[in-house]
């Protein structure tokens, strides 16, 4: 299963022209994508009318939706970050750190465009659906 980042759903509502959203449009129908609850929340609160967000929510609930967050996981993925303070590394956003703990702990594969998730998946093991050459 493939957890798809906000970084990519918003590249894709905007008809980005990217190699994640490439490989997204490939994935439709071929392989199980999973919708983050708070990937959800961090796509929707960005559209501005109505009818555009009644689009992106049938879209969305055509897909397997998972919950990123429980009390293990938040301790997990606060391990996580200070692992990465301590070389030096501090991720940009707790959302990022709570996704990318909830790919690590459940094996699933993460397709992201966004660069906090690189060190996850040099130092946790993160599996990637798209890495850059």
């Amino acid at each position: 299963m493939i957890l798809v980042d906000s970084s990519v759903w918003i590249d894709y509502f905007r008809s980005a022209e990217t190699p994640q959203v490439a490989l997204l449009d490939s994935l439709f129908g071929c392989v199980p994508l999973v919708v983050g609850d708070l990937i959800a929340v961090e796509v929707l609160q960005g559209i501005r009318s109505e009818r555009e967000f009644r689009h992106v929510t049938r879209i969305f609930a055509s897909f397997r939706h998972i919950d990123i967050v429980d009390y293990e996981l938040a301790v997990k993925a606060a391990q996580h970050y200070r692992v990465l303070r301590t070389i030096g590394i501090t991720v940009r956003k707790t959302i990022d750190v709570l996704i990318a703990a909830r790919c690590i702990e459940d094996g699933l594969t993460l397709l992201h465009a966004d660069r906090d998730f690189l060190p996850f998946t040099k130092h946790f093991g993160l599996q990637v659906a798209y890495s850059e050459p």
